[in-house]
């Protein structure tokens, strides 16, 4: 039974996954069904975090709108999410950035990573 699942998750990948990580600034381009339309719409924050792994990985992305924060939950292998771009790479030691809830301002920033 535990191979056919895998057998089935495996073939629902996709072929080439983003490389990002969590603190990284991105913008997740995802698809919009308004009736029988289909558009593309940009949302623009920071990674929260990443869980699961498979097909079932999903990331969280944080942003500020007109001073209130957003989060989205996004899969990462679904075919809403037509591509994920990384912005800045950001210098985090933690998996997980919920600290950042509670932040609002520059105290809510990332560091930038430079290589």
């Amino acid at each position: 039974m535990n191979e056919i699942i895998r057998s089935i998750e495996a073939a629902q990948l996709k072929a080439e996954v983003p490389q990002f990580r969590v603190g990284d600034t991105v913008k997740v381009y995802g698809k919009i069904k308004e009736g029988n339309r289909e558009r593309i719409q940009i949302f623009e924050g920071i990674v929260l975090k990443r869980q699961n792994g498979g097909a079932r990985e999903t990331f969280t992305v944080r942003k500020n709108s007109n001073g209130v924060g957003v989060e989205k939950t996004w899969p990462l292998h679904s075919p809403n999410v037509e591509k994920v771009e990384v912005i800045r790479r950001g210098k985090v030691r933690r998996a997980k950035l919920n600290y950042l809830r509670g932040r609002v301002g520059k105290r809510a920033k990332v560091k930038e990573l430079v290589k």
